[in-house]
């Protein structure tokens, strides 16, 4: 039998087992893995002899500003990146220019992702209150991944964009949903039995405290931390997971950065309901004792909090709590993150540095190899009903498959970076464990390094009646 591709001699590494083995692919999909080399006659072969060979790596948070803002980033780029960092599929966020507010705007931006993408990809809808409640249900049927609400955040009555730094009183803006329109986006988008994403920073607070705190003199980060602490994250986590036990909403919290945010979900868990949570590198690998020798750089929102937090989100992945780990990825221009901490826009690059920075965590026993396949590949795809297409090495699913060399030391370069943007906090990180060979349906998207730069991404839709 003749094979397209076939990947020979890595170990072979899912949730419960890891085996020495072969690989075989036909037409994009897995046709054999067995632990014998069969006859062969194949167009291409990787030998991944002394590597790991893992279900394609997904990140399910990425914001490539494209449509909008493409001179920060656009999405030939950032799924460039994902390519060359070991992810086969990434899911873009709705806030971009025009939002994915409706199916004609979702339907122009299948279009447009698909004409750049070398990677597989899903795309998120937004969720605006009552500008769109009557779009949900035709959204989940033309086949987005799920729904995103950027709770507290004020959007422009003409444009439909977000609002990220609101003040009362300004012209031709929406101010921040209250508490009756956000049960609204609850109740209807359970009816689709889709996933329900929150921001979880509680506006009110933070521009209260925000202002108390603009008017003292502290050390920048920490004036930061004050204007929005532990507790924005905390009472909206808080009225999320009441909202989505009175509506049944299947209700997922994006970037947990607090312990006190981690005891809710954990809690909530215990008692039974669909609550789950992510959490991105910077929370885990940076704390605000990094700020000095990393500066406006590391700035993200939610903010990068405390090494308590710190500690508790890892205990949170070792327990179960935190299903997933994702980039965020959010790239800026050098010039606009030049600048003081409180000016400087929040964001950075992630795609590419995701899976680098949790192989070096299972090279350094944080965690194990099993765990990445939870938390990258299996766990993010049965949260957002794609698997086993993806995040499985099955026979008759996709041939999706990241292969790693767990030995291979490296120090990272931010110049290397594939993204418009070089912005990243972990210029000059030694790190273990890199992706040498990315594979999406069957085509060999990277491999050691060399990109191949002909889109060949589809739309990965869920799996629901």
């Amino acid at each position: 039998m003749k094979w397209d591709l076939v990947v020979k001699h890595g170990t072979i590494i899912t949730s419960t087992e890891q085996f020495k083995g072969f690989i075989y692919i036909n037409n994009g999909k897995i046709v054999a893995v067995t632990a014998e080399q069969l006859p062969v006659e194949t167009t291409e072969v990787i030998d991944a002899n002394g590597q790991y060979i893992f279900p394609g790596f997904i990140d399910t948070h990425i914001h490539s500003r494209d449509p909008g803002a493409t001179y920060k980033e656009d999405f030939f780029h950032s799924s460039m990146s994902a390519a060359a960092g070991g992810i086969t599929t990434v899911f873009e966020m709705p806030n971009t220019n025009p939002p994915i507010n409706n199916v004609e705007n979702f339907n122009i931006q299948v279009n447009n992702l698909s004409s750049k993408a070398l990677v597989d990809f899903g795309i998120w809808a937004i969720s605006l209150g009552h500008l769109n409640l009557e779009e949900i249900k035709h959204l989940k049927k033309a086949g987005v991944i799920g729904f995103k609400f950027f709770w507290g955040y004020a959007v422009h009555e003409k444009t439909f964009q977000l609002m990220y730094n609101y003040k009362t009183g300004m012209k031709d803006v929406i101010p921040p949903f209250g508490d009756g329109d956000v049960f609204d986006i609850f109740t209807e988008v359970a009816k689709t039995g889709q996933v329900l994403a929150i921001h979880a920073e509680n506006n009110d607070l933070i521009q209260h405290l925000t202002n108390r705190v603009e008017a003292g003199e502290r050390e920048p980060y920490q004036e930061l931390l004050e204007g929005r602490p532990n507790l924005a994250e905390e009472l909206t986590i808080q009225s999320g997971i009441a909202m989505a036990k009175k509506t049944g909403a299947r209700l997922h919290i994006l970037h947990v950065s607090t312990s006190e945010g981690v005891e809710l979900v954990r809690q909530a868990q215990k008692e039974g309901y669909s609550i789950t949570a992510e959490t991105c590198p910077h929370y885990l690998f940076l704390s605000n004792e990094d700020y000095d020798e990393i500066g406006p750089q590391m700035k993200v929102y939610p903010p990068v909090k405390y090494k308590k937090d710190q500690e508790a989100l890892w205990e949170a992945i070792k327990d179960g709590t935190i299903t997933l780990v994702c980039s965020d990825h959010a790239p800026h221009t050098e010039q606009e993150k030049d600048g003081d901490l409180w000016s400087v826009p929040a964001g950075m690059c992630g795609v590419e540095t995701l899976a680098p920075l949790m192989l070096d965590a299972a090279s350094k026993g944080q965690i194990e190899l099993s765990d990445l396949v939870l938390l990258l590949s299996e766990g993010p795809a049965k949260l957002f009903d794609i698997y086993p297409k993806k995040g499985s090495i099955q026979i008759g699913e996709d041939a999706d498959l990241t292969i790693v060399d767990m030995n291979k030391e490296y120090t990272f370069k931010r110049e290397n970076l594939h993204s418009k943007s070089k912005i990243t906090a972990y210029d000059g990180y030694q790190l273990k464990g890199k992706p040498m060979s990315t594979i999406v349906r069957g085509h060999v998207v990277m491999k050691y390094g060399e990109i191949n730069k002909q889109p060949i991404g589809q739309l990965v839709s869920p799996h629901l009646s």
